[in-house]
Formats: C-alpha cells, structure tokens, sequence
C-alpha cells in the first residue's frame, strides 16, 4: 500500500525550501525537527512502512512513538533501522508506566528509546492537590524504576490542566518541584502550556534544567483558552500560523537542557501543514 500524500509532501516540503520564508542570518533553528507518531497515526497503523518511508523522504531522523501500532517492539525497530530512523521516547498511559514498568522499559529498550514518557494523569473534573500530590509519589516511583533498572529518564509531558492555581503558582510548579530531578524530567507541550494561559518560554525559564524534551505545535488564531486539556484536534495550526511565538520559546528551550524537538500536528490536515512547519522552522534566524 502506499501513502498517497508522499509525493506531495516531499513536493511541498521542497518548495518551503524556497518560500517566503527564507531570510538571511544565523539560523534559531538548524537541526532537523522530531516527529511524533500520534501526527502520522493514521497512516501508521495501516501501513507503518510506506509512512516511515513518507517520513523519511521529509528528513525525519527522530522520532517519538506513543504506540507499536500492531507490531512488536522489536518488529518497529527493524522498520526504524531500515530506515536510519530512532525511536528517541517511547510514550505510555499512566497506568501502564505504573503497573507494567518492566514491561514498558524492555520495550523502550528494544526501541532504542532513551526516554519513556506519560502525557496524561486519569482525572474527572479539576485537577487538584490531592491529584497531585499521588501523582508525584507514583512518578518517583516510575522513574526510579525505569532508571535504576533500565537506564531510562521518565518525562511527563503537560497537558493544561495541571496549571490551576496553588499558592503563590500552579499544581505544575508542584509536581515538578516535589519530584526528584534524578527520577523525573518533563515534556513541554507548548500548545498545552500556552492553552491554559502560561508562557512556555518562562516556564522553560524558570526549570532551565528540567525539561528535556519539547512538542512543537502551535494553537489556531481566535482559539480560546481553559483547563480542560482538550480542544479540537482542527486548532492545530502549522508552526508560525497560530498565536504562540514560536521564536521566543525555541530562544528560551536553546538555553536549557531540552534535547529533543518533535514536531507534533494532530489535525488532519497534518499532509499539508507539515511541510509547511518544517519551512518555517528552516526560515528562523537569531
């Protein structure tokens, strides 16, 4: 089977190359960006070669995975290495990290995954101290776990509705000050600090050394904001076109200690706004 929007991405992409976009000066961002699985997540589970092949044709060399899509750990990561592809993070529900870590370290291990990575706490209503105070004992727990055994970093990726207010911050200063740094890294999702009404580029900031890894994406203009940790998966916009500054927060994530950039477009207009993010990153100058 193949992936019909292949040709047309790598087209697209091509002529993002020699957009309005380009600009003079030191280039903010030179690397090649990550991709996360769950943008391509359709297209991966029917056919997870053709789509590595598609993602492969775009420069990805790096990549986050929140599920096998069907196949064994082991099987994805011949399909990786075919491809000269990583596997950097492996992300997993709560309960899985916290009932089956050996199973999860083995598998991230066989994914040559450096990082395991929750992005969601199970909760019903608003997100509250209690929630968060067992939230960082079962995080130690995990990351010890994975570390100790496995050699693994556990990262917990935000999702907005760990912001409500508490003390002179938020529940998310909580859970990263009351975990331990040898155990417990984080994620930034820049759409899921900037929802709620954070700044990504102060919090990057304000836990220089903290965060390791960063979910680019960007939020449709006009879109408002709350602690829901949800919106329509259409107000992912192309990096540049929404109404975070994108600049701003990859000047602060440059100074600290985040070490992958994945690329994260959940809308399903993915095939053309993929490109498009790519050109632009391509475009940034300091």
């Amino acid at each position: 089977m193949k992936i019909k929007h292949l040709t047309f991405l790598a087209l697209a992409l091509a002529a993002g190359h020699n957009s309005a976009f380009a600009q003079k000066g030191k280039p903010l961002f030179p690397e090649q960006p990550g991709m996360v699985s769950y943008t391509f997540r359709k297209s991966l589970s029917k056919d997870a070669a053709a789509t590595l092949d598609t993602l492969k044709s775009l420069g990805i060399k790096d990549m986050e995975f929140s599920s096998l899509f069907g196949k064994t750990a082991a099987e994805l990561r011949t399909l990786l290495d075919e491809r000269g592809i990583k596997a950097s993070s492996f992300g997993v529900g709560y309960a899985d990290a916290l009932d089956k870590t050996q199973e999860v370290g083995q598998n991230a291990k066989t994914l040559g995954a450096k990082f395991v990575r929750v992005a969601w706490v199970p909760h019903k209503g608003a997100f509250t101290l209690e929630m968060a105070e067992k939230t960082v004992a079962d995080f130690n727990q995990i990351g010890k776990r994975l570390k100790d055994e496995f050699g693994l970093t556990f990262c917990y990726h935000n999702h907005g509705y760990e912001f409500e207010k508490y003390e002179d911050g938020t529940l998310m200063d909580y859970i990263i000050q009351k975990t331990d740094p040898k155990y417990v890294s984080f994620e930034l999702d820049m759409l899921w600090a900037f929802f709620p009404g954070q700044d990504p580029a102060a919090l990057i900031k304000k836990y220089p050394g903290r965060f390791k890894l960063v979910h680019m994406k960007d939020l449709r203009k006009g879109v408002q904001g709350n602690m829901s940790g949800g919106t329509p998966v259409e107000n992912d916009v192309a990096l540049g076109t929404g109404q975070l500054d994108i600049p701003t927060i990859l000047r602060a994530a440059k100074k600290s200690s985040i070490e992958h950039f994945y690329i994260e477009d959940e809308s399903p207009s993915y095939a053309t706004q993929v490109p498009q993010t790519i050109a632009y990153l391509k475009s940034l100058t300091y």
